[in-house]
């Protein structure tokens, strides 16, 4: 299969049905003419990252291939109602680019400074703001501690924000459907495999599903079904907790703001709603139950955090709260992305760690590449690769939340 393109004929499978499933199916059908059949495991989405995640776009990475992939997909994004138009009906995600504001003490100044340079260097939009520039920009922001912000800017190239990702999955979904990929809810367990290569895809239900090529995009549920082939993936399940909040009125000109101790938070509209959230107080447990949001984090942990950094935060409401699983890579917390070693015809594309839904459109375009060519061709996402998990050779990223 390697440097040919697959006959239309042939079987694919994609395992998972979620953002990043969905926009390769989109892209195989509507580049390659090849119709993939897509297996969900749960057709309601209820508990699945594409539908739980807060979904923000950021050029605001330390490295380059994270960099460019979300500067393509920020601009199929920006145009995805022509993109994923479906007959007259143009999918509309509320894509929105206030930018990401990373706030820096002493010991981070250097870090936001040197990003930038790269940042630049890639003509991402960003630009350094001394304390006096943040308080003359957002007055209701206190600059106490802190030595240097880094805001994202929106130009005809570049911009951060944040999105609807249920949309954008939905989008995706059916754009793939109208151009003859098969979404069935079943849930991938098993493969058959002969001489290196899987012939089959078994499900819990018994089911055979004839498969060509694999594509395993199973997002917190990936690492088991690579472990059927004998690929022990890092990938787990960890789970993050959101809280809906109402202040006393609106912050103006409020981006997506990161706190240099681990928190964040955004605007939802413009009435005084916001999101925020943190990482976990304590152990990042696998797979932590998402029927119980830890109440006290906000209480004990974010909220005094949050007045502190923002005094108007000092009245906040909490309306509602969820919990949804980041697909956590372990050993670096980027995509992994590209062939699975020891096998000749199974793919990965999984491990985000947060990224997935900002990171779909390029990721998908590329995989579907090299699934349908054997390489890429739009841009080369091989930093990536599984490969570098072997060779101890992690692709560190400085600007993770």
């Amino acid at each position: 299969m390697r440097n040919q393109q697959l006959d239309p004929s042939r079987h694919l499978v994609i395992i998972g049905g979620g953002v990043m499933g969905a926009a390769t199916a989109s892209f195989l059908a509507t580049r390659y003419g090849l119709r993939a059949t897509v297996l969900e495991r749960d057709a309601s989405y209820a508990t699945a990252s594409s539908a739980l995640s807060v979904c923000a776009i950021r050029q605001q990475f330390s490295t380059e291939i994270n960099i460019r992939i979300s500067q393509q997909s920020l601009a199929f994004y920006r145009d995805i109602g022509e993109r994923l138009a479906v007959g007259a009906d143009r999918p509309s995600i509320g894509l929105v680019e206030p930018g990401y504001l990373y706030l820096a003490t002493d010991a981070g100044a250097r870090v936001l400074q040197e990003n930038q340079a790269l940042q630049a260097r890639c003509g991402a939009a960003v630009a350094l703001l001394s304390p006096h520039d943040l308080a003359v920009r957002f007055p209701w922001l206190s600059t106490e501690q802190i030595a240097l912000g880094s805001l994202g800017l929106s130009t005809a190239t570049s911009g951060e924000g944040w999105f609807d990702g249920y949309s954008a999955l939905q989008a995706f979904r059916q754009h793939a459907i109208a151009h003859g990929a098969r979404f069935v809810e079943a849930e991938a367990v098993d493969f058959h495999t002969r001489h290196g290569a899987v012939h089959s895809v078994v499900t819990r239900q018994g089911d055979r599903i004839a498969a060509d090529a694999v594509l395993i995009a199973a997002g917190a549920w990936s690492s088991p079904l690579a472990g059927a082939l004998g690929v022990d993936l890092p990938i787990r399940a960890r789970k993050r907790d959101v809280f809906a909040l109402q202040a006393n009125g609106p912050l103006p000109g409020c981006p997506l703001v990161i706190d240099p101790s681990g928190f964040w938070f955004r605007p939802d509209g413009d009435t005084g709603q916001f999101l925020c959230g943190s990482p976990p107080r304590g152990a990042d447990i696998d797979e932590a139950p998402l029927d119980q949001v830890d109440h006290g984090l906000f209480d004990e942990w974010l909220w005094p955090r949050l007045a502190e950094r923002v005094p108007q935060f000092d009245a906040l409401r909490v309306t509602s709260s969820w919990a949804g699983y980041y697909e956590y890579n372990t050993f670096d917390q980027n995509g992994l992305v590209g062939r699975l070693p020891g096998t000749d015809n199974v793919f990965v594309a999984a491990g985000f760690s947060g990224h997935g839904l900002q990171q779909a459109p390029a990721v998908g375009l590329g995989m579907a590449e090299l699934i349908a060519t054997g390489t890429y061709h739009t841009l080369d996402v091989s930093p990536l690769g599984l490969e570098r998990i072997a060779a101890n050779a992690p692709l560190v990223e400085r600007n993770v939340i």
